[in-house]
């Protein structure tokens, strides 16, 4: 079991639950309907982020070096993505320029998808992680 993965990923379970009742509540009064669901996009992702982070954690096979860059660059990724996401929403409500995020959330979502297919390659090609 990787530890440290282990706690970083309840942290941003923990995170996303608590960003999930903000925008259910606080977002309710302050935005629309649409920043309220670019604001759940977010959430979303990062909640289903954090639990790939879990798994990866507790199973042995994800704890080789060869992989642990690619599940960083996983958490760089949801970060840009889920962040972006947030900053985004956030800047049009409280009515400051956000536009520097609008190009971060495909960096993020291309990093998290270039991770993920890198990660399956590295365990197809070693198949005595078992």
């Amino acid at each position: 079991m990787n530890r440290k993965l282990a706690a970083a990923s309840f942290f941003l379970l923990a995170f996303s639950v608590c960003l999930g009742a903000f925008g259910a509540h606080a977002l309710k009064d302050l935005g629309d309907v649409s920043a309220q669901q670019t604001f759940e996009t977010g959430v979303r992702y990062q909640f289903y982020g954090s639990f790939v982070l879990i798994i990866m954690a507790f199973r042995k096979e994800f704890n080789a070096l060869n992989l642990r860059r690619w599940i960083r660059v996983f958490g760089i990724g949801l970060t840009l993505f889920c962040g972006s996401i947030y900053g985004l929403v956030l800047g049009n409500i409280l009515d400051f320029s956000a536009k520097l995020f609008g190009p971060i959330t495909p960096i993020g979502g291309t990093l998290m998808i270039l991770s993920l297919i890198m990660i399956g390659i590295q365990l197809l090609r070693n198949p005595t992680q078992e």
